[in-house]
């Protein structure tokens, strides 16, 4: 019994394994063996091109001290020239009339890494076990009080009307 369990393990010494190498096998006996396709060619397009226009001006720039005239200059002069949408206007103009762009800038900054943050607290919350069943029933039991303390009867609903529009001619400054 112990002579088959010796003859089952065997230790090869070989050449090829003492060096670390793989014993080389031919290729076509090999099924492991996978070759890839090779990839299509590049197309040179107006961008790539363009790129390196605009590479070599920035090259002559910094030997020379000034750009060489090309058709580069002109392609940025004609994309600068492009019309912007009305939206992106009112928003370089609204940008212009603010006096300090370092703290609108920091207090944007900060409001995306509190959105973040928040996103991360409610899915969170979310998580856990009959939480967020009970965050439904009580924002629909608000809902149903707050209809019925505001919108169902009409002295009710006038009076809340009217203090809607208090509190937007408070924040605004005028009325509609």
């Amino acid at each position: 019994m112990a002579s088959t369990s010796s003859s089952a393990l065997t230790i090869s010494s070989s050449s090829a394994l003492v060096d670390a190498k793989a014993p080389k096998q031919p290729s076509a006996a090999s099924p492991q063996c996978v070759s890839l396709p090779t990839l299509p060619p590049r197309p040179s397009s107006k961008a790539t091109a363009f790129c390196r226009k605009l590479a070599r001006n920035v090259m002559a720039m910094a030997t020379t001290g000034e750009a060489p005239p090309s058709a580069a200059a002109t392609d940025v002069a004609s994309v600068e020239m492009t019309e912007l949408p009305q939206f992106v206007k009112t928003l370089q103009e609204a940008w212009e009339k603010v006096e300090d762009k370092y703290a609108v800038s920091s207090i944007a900054v900060f409001g995306g890494v509190a959105l973040w943050g928040s996103t991360g607290v409610i899915s969170a919350i979310d998580r856990l076990p009959l939480v967020p069943g009970l965050l439904e029933v009580v924002g629909i039991g608000y809902t149903g009080w707050f209809a019925y303390k505001n919108l169902v009867f009409k002295p009710d609903r006038d009076a809340f009307i009217r203090k809607v529009k208090e509190t937007y001619k408070e924040i605004i400054g005028s009325s509609y």
